[in-house]
């Protein structure tokens, strides 16, 4: 399908069409677009502190291979992971029985296009929480804190239910009170940005300015082939429109951060976060909102550019 023929007439501004999207959707949004070329910029609650979940895994991503530049980390080395090295789940290293072998900069692939905890985790054992907080300070991602990897996100929500497993936490999860002390899902007590830190962080990445320019090819390469259509691409189902981008999903927390580029050479970082309503494991409707709002917001800023 051709964008040629898509485009509708906008309101003035899309702010309560992307509200009423979330609403219908039964999920607390936020979203921040940018026009990556000309600085404009659309959002609603651009600026609140949201749950990365596994959104962390883009600045983390961006930590690793500005060391890899520096040469503190060399991104063909290899990491041996055993069977007991790795939590069990449901996407790459997680689902494998065998010892494995791979190199870092290959975690760090699986890491992206797949959202593999495992990978992720064993690539922030060797950057440190040290090293990813001087990055997100170096490049003005001043309202990002990343303190836990994806195995603590867990451990802390099983010792804060009390539960012994996910799906003991899924079932207790709608009981009055036990949302309320997960500290997972609470921004002030867990990894957190906003969105618009997050399309900062896209800007800079797009523009060469977070790492250096063949570091920064093969992080946007990685964000390319992420395997999600259901989310930011879902708002975009053109042949010829390329979405980037990175999923987070924690119980009810669904997000997707990327960069949605057309081929007439517009481009548009796009960082939306839900907080769905109720306990829900599978939430097409919540995850269609986050493409849907995002289509909004980049619809306004391409009507802006043509004004």
């Amino acid at each position: 399908m051709s964008t040629s023929t898509s485009m509708n007439s906008l309101p003035a501004r899309p702010e309560s069409s992307i509200t009423a999207v979330f609403r219908g959707a039964g999920v607390t949004g936020r979203l921040h677009a940018r026009d990556i070329d000309s600085g404009h910029e659309v959002g609603v609650g651009s600026d609140d502190p949201v749950v990365l979940a596994s959104v962390y895994k883009l600045p983390l991503l961006v930590a690793f291979f500005r060391a890899a530049a520096r040469g503190e980390l060399d991104p063909r080395a290899l990491v041996t992971l055993a069977p007991a090295d790795r939590r069990p789940g449901a996407t790459g290293l997680s689902t494998l029985l065998d010892e494995v072998t791979m190199s870092l900069r290959d975690l760090a692939t699986m890491m992206i296009t797949v959202s593999d905890n495992t990978a992720g985790d064993a690539l922030f054992a060797r950057v440190g929480v040290d090293a990813l907080a001087a990055t997100l300070a170096d490049l003005g991602l001043d309202a990002t804190h990343i303190r836990s990897d994806s195995d603590g996100l867990l451990d802390a929500l099983l010792a804060d239910s009390g539960a012994a497993s996910m799906p003991e936490l899924w079932a207790l999860l709608g009981e009055p009170g036990v949302a309320d002390r997960l500290r997972s899902l609470d921004p002030a007590r867990t990894n957190r940005t906003t969105p618009r830190d997050m399309c900062r962080l896209l800007d800079l990445l797009w523009h060469d300015e977070a790492a250096p320019a063949d570091e920064s090819a093969q992080m946007r390469r990685m964000l390319a082939l992420q395997v999600w259509p259901h989310r930011l691409a879902s708002g975009f189902p053109y042949d010829d429109v390329l979405v980037s981008g990175k999923t987070g999903t924690l119980l009810t927390i669904r997000n997707e951060v990327g960069v949605v580029e057309y081929p007439d050479g517009g481009r548009y970082a796009v960082a939306v976060f839900t907080h769905a309503d109720a306990p829900l494991a599978v939430a097409p409707q919540a995850d269609a909102a986050i493409g849907a709002a995002a289509r909004l917001a980049v619809q306004h800023l391409r009507a802006t550019q043509r004004r």
